[in-house]
């Protein structure tokens, strides 16, 4: 049981979160320190660690509820950050950069906290772990992520067909404008293909796409009347972070890669070197190990604590914190990058 207790590392993010919500001044810009200064420089100096369990040890973690009864607890924390942010912002003097500091908190949980967690509840089948997915979702306003990357994004991982994988060459800069409207625009072909094989109206509440963007809308209403114009406004940003730190890992994860076409319409089966792979501790821990993507993808219906490192599978030279500072930075991002493309042969 205590294996499960290093998946609260997390929760330091979120604690720090509360602080900006609660404090002002250098308080509020702690979670940003603390995600892309502390933790890049954490990762350099800690030995990724590439050991997989065993298969009795897989066994008896993969059953232990303690793991998702963390991820569980991660939905009850999002809401309350989200209140106590919401309320945070009511504050008339409060300066700028404390405003700024606070929505870039708020955006750091979203994308952290919000939709990685929901991307592990999206993935399993029971009712209740989906809707806890669908509720974090909300938080960042992406609850079209729940289609897109479950009947898209896995489907079409590693080929033309994917707006979440970047292409080689592609800069992070031209890669969200695609993945951004294309995984938009993609969660609504498959919801309406979806609704109309079941022989329903495409504008109908049985349309999963338009039932959640009437509940999104509906969310930023309520919010909107209960506190103001700018807040709603405000929250509106904390999610777009959200989504774009998202979407930068999305650039990170597949950047360059490319799946074997066989025939016209098909492509070879997702293997593990069609991600990229990080093996840094640190960052495996933030992000309930979504860092070992290549297992991910190989077997989507995983849970995350036995996700398993392959040797054959290209590898990140840091973590995910310092991958996507590194990605902010083209020129420096396509040198280092494409040397570990050589480096596999990929």
């Amino acid at each position: 049981m205590t294996r499960a207790f290093k998946y609260i590392l997390p929760f330091t993010l979120y604690g720090l979160g509360v602080l900006a919500f609660t404090k002002t001044g250098v308080f509020t810009w702690l979670p940003l320190v603390y995600t892309f200064i502390c933790i890049p420089v954490l990762e350099i100096m800690v030995k990724p660690a590439s050991n997989n369990l065993s298969a009795i040890e897989e066994d008896i973690q993969k059953v232990n509820p303690v793991y998702d009864y963390i991820l569980y607890a991660v939905v009850v924390f999002q809401f309350v950050a989200l209140w106590l942010f919401l309320k945070s912002m009511v504050v008339t003097d409060l300066s700028l950069s404390d405003t700024i500091g606070r929505v870039i908190a708020m955006g750091l949980l979203c994308g952290i906290f919000g939709i990685n967690v929901a991307h592990e509840l999206g993935h399993r089948v029971n009712f209740i772990e989906q809707l806890f997915a669908k509720s974090l979702l909300l938080t960042s306003l992406y609850m079209h992520f729940f289609i897109e990357h479950n009947k898209g994004h896995h489907k079409h991982v590693a080929t033309p067909h994917d707006p979440s994988t970047a292409k080689y060459n592609q800069s992070l800069y031209a890669f969200w404008p695609q993945t951004l409207i294309g995984t938009y625009l993609s969660a609504w072909k498959i919801a309406n293909e979806e609704v109309e094989k079941k022989g329903k109206r495409r504008w109908s509440l049985q349309n999963e796409m338009l039932l959640f963007q009437l509940i999104q809308l509906t969310f930023v209403l309520i919010i909107l009347y209960f506190f103001s114009v700018k807040i709603a406004i405000l929250f509106v940003v904390a999610a777009l972070i959200g989504g774009l730190l998202l979407e930068s890992v999305n650039y990170i994860e597949h950047y360059g890669l490319s799946r074997t076409q066989t025939t016209e319409q098909q492509f070879e089966r997702v293997q593990p070197h069609h991600s990229w792979n990080s093996n840094h501790i640190i960052g495996r821990l933030m992000l309930f190990e979504l860092s070992r993507h290549s297992d991910h993808h190989y077997l989507a219906s995983r849970k995350y604590q036995i996700l398993r490192s392959f040797d054959n599978t290209p590898q990140m030279p840091t973590g995910y914190p310092g991958m996507i500072l590194l990605s902010l930075f083209p020129p420096l991002w396509f040198k280092i990058m494409h040397q570990q493309i050589k480096k596999y042969k990929l």
